[in-house]
């Protein structure tokens, strides 16, 4: 029998209702690039559910292109882009911003997240500089939600960093690769609508969150990029056949589906937490959703890598191993209870 596998949250093909909305395209024809009614009908219902009528949405093939697609659509060569220094933009893109020309400026975050306080020193120290012409212009501010900790942002710190970017120029950024594992989570308060109140662009993450690939790139104001689109293909992120992202977030966004998934597996997660503390195991962070960092011995890592896949993070204190549980919208209730037994005998 093979392991339980909880390393990552893209470890299946697809949601049923997914695979089913794409193999309903079968024998139709559709427009090219994004241009057709199955595209017109998910923006649609995405425009709906953030409360943003005067919006645009944008399908693209994957998380770190739309990352890239959206900095380099809104800056200037000269412009570079505040983020956690644990950012997904800052450790796990390989450099995609700079190799179009924008420098990550990154932040001290223990937790995953920064605060307004440590943007707006950022930008002050900057414009304090005397050497204005010699320095990135910090322009863009990127943070995520959840974070790579499996964080999350309420809304008091979001409206305070909004609030900051307004004042001090910036545009602001919010990358939902994992946006569900949010959303559902237990007390969390931001929501669809806030987000489209507060940033100036964000994506709803696709891959993690229970479609094959794709994400959807939310620009609340569309008159803010309206070349977006030419530079989703010179950054490489368009798919020919568009409808078959599009079709997916359709049927993600009917009936909830997208909601009722993601925040089965951001409880599914919590369980985890609250065995493992039971058990006298340590979590690294405090983190509500889908992705719990537990410490553990070596020995007891190794036990536990003899049925479950878990990803080593980092090497914890006292020789200890830093090692992530992470669920997602196909975890199953038995796979999630074979671990807490496993957990409490460790």
């Amino acid at each position: 029998m093979g392991k339980i596998f909880f390393g990552n949250d893209y470890n299946r093909t697809g949601h049923p209702a997914v695979i089913e909305a794409i193999a309903r395209t079968q024998g139709d024809a559709f427009g090219g690039y994004g241009i057709d009614t199955i595209s017109e009908k998910a923006s649609a219902k995405i425009l709906e559910a953030c409360g943003a009528p005067e919006g645009a949405v944008y399908f693209m093939v994957g998380g770190t292109p739309a990352n890239v697609t959206v900095i380099d659509a809104l800056l200037r060569p000269w412009e570079g882009v505040i983020s956690p220094a644990s950012g997904h933009i800052n450790v796990h893109e390989t450099g995609a911003p700079e190799h179009t020309g924008h420098k990550v400026l990154p932040a001290a975050s223990g937790d995953g997240k920064i605060t307004a306080a440590q943007i707006e020193a950022i930008v002050d120290e900057y414009e304090n500089s005397g050497t204005l012409e010699h320095m990135v212009t910090p322009r863009m501010v990127y943070i995520s939600q959840p974070t790579e900790y499996g964080t999350r942002y309420d809304l008091a710190e979001l409206e305070a960093i909004a609030a900051i970017c307004r004042t001090r120029g910036l545009y602001l950024f919010i990358d939902g690769a994992r946006l569900g594992y949010a959303l559902g989570s237990e007390g969390n308060d931001v929501f669809l609508p806030d987000l489209a109140r507060l940033a100036d662009a964000f994506s709803i993450g696709g891959t993690k969150c229970g479609a094959l690939f794709g994400e959807a790139v939310v620009f609340p104001d569309k008159t803010l990029a309206p070349h977006f689109r030419s530079s989703i293909k010179q950054n490489l992120g368009m798919l020919a056949k568009g409808w078959l992202i599009s079709a997916q977030f359709d049927a993600l966004f009917t009936d909830d589906l997208y909601l009722r998934i993601t925040a089965k597996a951001s409880q599914q997660a919590l369980r985890i937490a609250r065995a493992a503390e039971a058990a006298g195991i340590a979590r690294y962070i405090d983190s509500p959703t889908n992705q719990q960092f537990l410490v553990l011995t070596r020995k007891q890592h190794e036990r536990l890598a003899e049925r479950f896949v878990v990803q080593f993070i980092e090497a914890g204190p006292g020789g200890t191993d830093v090692v992530r549980v992470c669920t997602s919208w196909s975890t199953e209730d038995a796979d999630v209870a074979a671990l807490i037994d496993a957990l409490r005998v460790l």
